[in-house]
C-alpha cells in the first residue's frame, strides 16, 4: 500500500501535539482513526517514528528526519491546489491571516472589511496572536499571512516591512501633564504613577528598554494584560501608560486621552507583513498585499483609523486609481 497524504498529515498533527488524542481533535477525526493511520505508515516505513512516554507521543530520530519532508510535501500539495482552482478571472477564495495584538485590534478590522466588500466571493479569516506564534503558524503553512510588530527568525518565513507605528504617553484630559504637546525625559517620569501592561508584553519591554537608565524612575502602581482596561484605567485618572499610536486614534479624537510625543528617544517599531517563502502567490493574496501596500503608501494616519467612512474613501480612491493604470498598461 502506497503512503498518502492523508498519513502525513496525521504523523505531522501528531507530533506537534504529541498526543494521539489532541491530533485527533485537530484533525477531526477518532482517537482510533489516527492510531491506526499512524500504525500504518510506521509499518509502511519500517519501523516506530515515535518514542512512547506514558500519554505522550515524542519524534525519535527516524520521525525528526521525516517531519521537515512530510511538511514539505503537504505543502507543497496546498500549493497545487490553489493554483489549479483559481478562478483567474476574478478575485476570489478564502485567505487564512494571522495579526498581532495591536495590529490584529486596531488596524486590520476595517480594511479586511473594505476589502470584502469590494471582492464579495472573498473570506477572510483573522487570529489575533503574539508575534511569536504568526512566525510558527506561517512557517507550517498554516496561515497564509501574518502581520506583526516584532522580529522573525525563522528561514522559512519571509518578512516584507509594512508601515511604522510610534509609542505615545497617554494621560487623561484633567492630568497635570495634559496641558503639555511633549513628555520629557527624566522630568516628567517623576511626575505620575504608571500603568503598563504585563511583563512580558512587546510594548512595555519596548517602553523600558527605550527609556535606559531612566526607567528605574517609573512607579508602576499597577498592570493589567489588555490596552482596553489600561485606557480605561489611564481615562479614569490611575495614571499615565504607554500605548501604540493605532490603539489610542478614538479615545484621543474625542479628547477622552491625550497622547504625548516622547523627547529625546526613539519610539518607532516596524510593522510587517510575514510568509512562507515557498508559499506560491493566488490571485487573492497578490490582490490582498496590493491593497495592504496602498495603506502603507496613504500614510495610515490617525484619522483614517479612528473613522472607518475616511479609511474607506481613501482606499477606495486609491484603489480606482490602481485600476485605471492598470487598464492604460
Amino acid at each position: 500500500m502506497a503512503i498518502t497524504l492523508r498519513q502525513f498529515e496525521i504523523f505531522i498533527a501528531v507530533a506537534e501535539t504529541t498526543q494521539v488524542t489532541k491530533a485527533s481533535k485537530m484533525m477531526f477525526l477518532t482517537q482510533s482513526a489516527v492510531s491506526m493511520a499512524l500504525a500504518e505508515l510506521e509499518s509502511q516505513l519500517g519501523g516506530p517514528l515515535f518514542d512512547r512516554h506514558g500519554r505522550s507521543l515524542l519524534l525519535n530520530d527516524r520521525g525528526r528526519y521525516l517531519l521537515p519532508l512530510a511538511k514539505k510535501i503537504a505543502f507543497q500539495v496546498k500549493n497545487i491546489e490553489s493554483l489549479l482552482i483559481e478562478n483567474k478571472e476574478s478575485v476570489a477564495g478564502s485567505l487564512e491571516i494571522i495579526a498581532s495584538s495591536s495590529i490584529g485590534n486596531y488596524v486590520l478590522p476595517y480594511p479586511i472589511g473594505l476589502f470584502m466588500r469590494m471582492h464579495p466571493d472573498v473570506r477572510i479569516n483573522m487570529l489575533v496572536a503574539n508575534t511569536q506564534q504568526a512566525e510558527r503558524l506561517v512557517a507550517q503553512g498554516i496561515m497564509d499571512l501574518g502581520f506583526v510588530e516584532g522580529s522573525v527568525t525563522d528561514e522559512a518565513v519571509q518578512r516584507t516591512p509594512w508601515f511604522v507605528d510610534e509609542l505615545r504617553v497617554i494621560v487623561s484630559a484633567s492630568h497635570p501633564l495634559a496641558d503639555q504637546d511633549v513628555f520629557r525625559i527624566p522630568d516628567d517620569l517623576e511626575k505620575t504613577n504608571w500603568v503598563l501592561r504585563e511583563e512580558g508584553s512587546g510594548t512595555a519591554e519596548i517602553f523600558k528598554t527605550r527609556l535606559g537608565n531612566h526607567a528605574a524612575l517609573l512607579n508602576v502602581v499597577t498592570r493589567m494584560g489588555h490596552t482596553e482596561a489600561i485606557k480605561k484605567a489611564v481615562e479614569a485618572g490611575v495614571g499615565a501608560s504607554c500605548l501604540s499610536e493605532l490603539t489610542i486614534c478614538r479615545e484621543t479624537e474625542h479628547g477622552w486621552l491625550k497622547s504625548l510625543a516622547i523627547e529625546g528617544i526613539s519610539t518607532r517599531r516596524q510593522l510587517s507583513i510575514i510568509q512562507h517563502r515557498d508559499k506560491l502567490s493566488t490571485r487573492l493574496m497578490e490582490e490582498f498585499l496590493r491593497f495592504c501596500g496602498m495603506m502603507a503608501e496613504c500614510g495610515l494616519s490617525r484619522e483614517y483609523l479612528s473613522t472607518p467612512h475616511r479609511l474607506d474613501e481613501l482606499l477606495q480612491q486609491a484603489a480606482g486609481l490602481a485600476a485605471g493604470e492598470s487598464r492604460l498598461e
